[in-house]
């Protein structure tokens, strides 16, 4: 941490829509360099903070993240944790619940603010929501408790007028700038006239140590969303899927599927190989429970294991990590039912 009286902020800039400008002759947005970024936020300039900045040599569109994406980041913050009293991570909104869900796995032992920010108009534009959400994103990163401890020591998502768990949100809206939302889990702070902070929501498990980057995301999982009229053809040649350990159940309501017996027979076989089959609703809010209806139940007596309230952003990167850590499906399963990073109630 600086010895200054100063706040000493890190932004790392990854891409996204944030830091993008309207070609004048394609009028197609392209990525534009940092040093506009903040010459498009002057106000930045206003705050009695030092800060920093890091630039991805490309810039990523959101839709382009990946493993090794979440792996920079997390090692630029890791390079830089013991110098910077919090960072600000500048990314697209498309898959940002992704990668703020990926980096809370990644980052053990974390204790200082890692505020994931981003915009649905670029900066330069008349009315981005940008301005605002950098600027806010830099006074959460540099927020302290009375103590002088960080008031947040989490990875979260901040857009517009909240502050979520980066674990408990998801992305709901193409449109709005209120454009993402935790279901299952309060706000961590509300934004007004006022910074106003959710303290009994916020993450206050002690770091059992200095942090810790796990670094190695196994790739090899997928979704399976259900629908009715799904085909045995269709499950089987998903669960069939060379390499496959994992799979993230999208199911309907409180974590039910087809009573089919193929259905089950189908889940059971991939179970028995190994295959770690993770159920989540596919609902925006509420809980899995599979022993509520029978055809959850069904789910349950062949080795389903329940993903609770996870959203499918946690779900799938949590199975990442998991196996990355080269797990055993057994110990896979054993973790899927415990929150290591607050992603879930139980």
């Amino acid at each position: 941490m600086s010895t200054s009286t100063r706040p000493n902020i890190l932004m790392i800039y990854t891409g996204g829509t944030i830091g993008m400008i309207e070609n004048p002759n394609t009028r197609a947005l392209e990525p534009f360099d940092f040093d506009h970024l903040i010459d498009n936020v002057p106000k930045i300039r206003m705050l009695d903070f030092d800060i920093a900045n890091y630039q991805f040599e490309k810039p990523v569109d959101s839709s382009a993240m990946n493993t090794s994406h979440w792996v920079d980041i997390a090692r630029v913050i890791e390079d830089n944790y013991d110098k910077y009293d919090g960072f600000v991570v500048l990314h697209g909104t498309d898959t940002m619940a992704y990668t703020a869900s990926a980096l809370s796995f990644m980052l053990e032992n974390l204790d200082k603010p890692v505020i994931i920010t981003g915009s649905q108009l670029p900066i330069g534009e008349v009315r981005t929501d940008g301005e605002e959400n950098l600027i806010t994103a830099l006074q959460v990163a540099a927020a302290r408790e009375q103590n002088g401890t960080p008031m947040v020591r989490e990875v979260a998502i901040l857009f517009e007028n909240y502050l979520w768990r980066g674990n408990r949100s998801t992305k709901h809206s193409a449109d709005h700038f209120n454009a993402f939302k935790s279901n299952n889990y309060p706000e961590l702070a509300r934004i007004g006239l006022g910074i106003t902070y959710n303290k009994e929501a916020l993450w206050r498990v002690p770091a059992a140590g200095p942090l810790k980057v796990h670094s190695s995301m196994d790739p090899n999982v997928l979704y399976i969303d259900l629908f009715p009229g799904i085909c045995e053809t269709t499950i089987r040649h998903l669960l069939a899927t060379p390499g496959l350990k994992g799979v993230v159940l999208k199911t309907f309501g409180a974590g039910n599927g087809p009573s089919d017996p193929w259905f089950l027979k189908a889940l059971k076989e991939a179970i028995d190989n190994g295959v770690v089959i993770v159920n989540v609703t596919q609902c925006s809010n509420g809980s899995v429970h599979q022993q509520r209806y029978l055809t959850g139940w069904g789910l349950a007596q062949i080795g389903v294991v329940s993903g609770h309230d996870l959203t499918s952003e946690a779900a799938i990167t949590k199975l990442m990590h998991l196996f990355g850590e080269g797990l055993t499906s057994e110990q896979v399963k054993n973790a899927m039912e415990v929150s290591i990073r607050g992603e879930m109630s139980l």
